[in-house]
């Protein structure tokens, strides 16, 4: 019986272009290097290089620690440059980091819908890709009013060890928040990092207002509709 459910945020909850969205959000972030004396495009490449490190972690240590060993090592940082510019990265991600809330399409079919699935007794998490810090991600939700304590777990880069779309990823959540997939339903709008869990034994459901289908992937396989048509779906469980 599903009592569980997992939502992506980027392109799911949040309604936005992802590559609108990371090319305005790396202009950002290498304004805030270059702003503490730092050459904003070898920075931006390190964080591409980090990135790229989170998305193959192997679970051997955080996303957070492979992040920062390879920006570190892109830049021939220290540990103490490390700990000083992480500390400026979680302003600006409270902060100047809002302005990208322009970018997102307005509905108040996130509030509405976690609110629903809260009230008939569902047990809610937040499955975004684990690439940011817990701070950028709290804002995120902000932008669609909604808050942490919404979640009974939220996936960030320090709690995390794998990214989408590896089974390992999922398998992490599960051990957390002490449900099996048959339990889970994963919902998200990308059928290679979301529906893999469909491998597992999830629910699965496929939101396509923002679709992400890089892969071509027949989606006829999937459950799948706009956020208003999955919000009537949830409604009717």
């Amino acid at each position: 019986m599903i009592n569980t459910i997992l939502f992506d945020l980027d392109g799911t909850l949040i309604r936005c272009s992802q590559e609108t969205f990371i090319k305005k959000y790396f202009a950002e972030i290498g304004k805030v290097f270059a702003n503490i004396g730092m050459d904003g495009d070898a920075a931006v490449s390190a964080v591409w290089a980090g990135t790229k490190a989170m998305l193959t972690n192997d679970g051997t240590e955080s996303n957070a620690k492979k992040f920062w060993q390879v920006f570190a090592r892109c830049l021939h940082l220290s540990e103490a440059d490390i700990v000083d510019i992480e500390a400026v990265c979680d302003k600006f991600y409270a902060n100047d980091f809002n302005k990208l809330k322009e970018l997102m399409e307005p509905t108040d079919i996130p509030q509405r819908l976690i609110k629903e699935m809260q009230r008939k007794g569902y047990e809610l998490v937040l499955a975004t890709n684990p690439v940011f810090p817990e701070c950028a991600i709290e804002s995120r939700l902000n932008w669609i009013g909604l808050k942490p304590n919404d979640f009974i777990h939220i996936t960030h880069y320090k709690n995390s060890s794998f990214c989408k779309p590896n089974l390992g990823y999922y398998r992490e959540i599960f051990d957390i928040i002490k449900k099996t997939p048959k339990q889970c339903m994963m919902i998200g709008n990308n059928p290679v990092e979301d529906m893999v869990t469909g491998k597992l034994g999830c629910e699965l459901y496929l939101v396509t207002d923002c679709l992400e289908n890089e892969a071509d992937i027949d989606i006829s396989t999937f459950r799948h509709g706009s956020l208003e048509e999955l919000e009537s779906y949830l409604i009717s469980l």
